[in-house]
């Protein structure tokens, strides 16, 4: 099965639904094509803080969560991204799975 760019949007839609009211709102404030700037400099801003992850407060969970952001202008991240959250879900799947 092919991965399309329209898949990752998909699944940021899905996930975006699932997440309380205010933090939805804010994300999807964040996705209007208007708020280009503020996302690429929040993207850019969280990819560096994820590469120094190793001084405090800043962590590996923000380089991703750019990624993800900067995927929303940068066409070419997104098939990249949907390929690794769905290997991600099938390690998940096959984890839980043993256990169970």
């Amino acid at each position: 099965m092919a991965v399309t760019a329209e898949d990752w949007d998909a699944r940021v839609t899905r996930l975006s639904e699932k997440l309380p009211d205010r933090l939805k709102g804010w994300v999807d404030w964040l996705r209007e094509p208007s708020r280009l700037w503020l996302r690429v400099g929040a993207a850019i801003l969280l990819i560096l803080g994820g590469i120094f992850s190793i001084l405090p407060v800043l962590g590996l969970w923000m380089l991703p969560l750019g990624l993800a952001l900067l995927a929303q202008d940068v066409p070419g991240l997104k098939v990249p991204l949907e390929k690794a959250a769905r290997g991600i879900e099938r390690l998940w799947h096959r984890i839980r799975g043993r256990r169970g």
